[in-house]
């Protein structure tokens, strides 16, 4: 059964960082892209940053550009998205996924909240 167990969110004041974490099962992520998305109260679920499988190419957001880092353990079936620098605008649910440029997978997790706030 496929499933993602996202984690690390939190209550940050502005400027500061958060890292996040999504554990998945039911498939190896090795061979796949993964992706972060994140939904704010009352607008639509936007892909953040996502890598290749072997790393060697990422995409970002351009809000996100130059302070957040998307990472992959694959032995581990982990993903990773370091947050720095963060604004109030960063406050949403954050979400994993598989893919690149969409999510591949209608399953979500339960995503973990993020709160930039001072």
């Amino acid at each position: 059964q496929l499933q993602f167990v996202e984690s690390g969110g939190g209550l940050v004041q502005p400027g500061g960082s958060l890292r996040l974490s999504c554990v998945a099962s039911g498939f190896t992520i090795s061979r796949q892209s993964m992706s972060w998305h994140r939904q704010a109260r009352g607008k639509e679920r936007e892909l953040v940053a996502a890598i290749s499988s072997a790393s060697l190419n990422t995409n970002y957001a351009d809000s996100v550009k130059g302070r957040f880092t998307i990472s992959r353990d694959n032995a581990k079936n982990t993903v990773y998205l370091r947050m720095n620098s963060l604004k109030p605008e960063d406050t949403a649910v954050y979400y994993c996924n598989a893919g690149f440029s969409r999510a591949v997978y209608e399953s979500w997790g339960q995503g973990t909240q993020v709160t930039v706030s001072p």
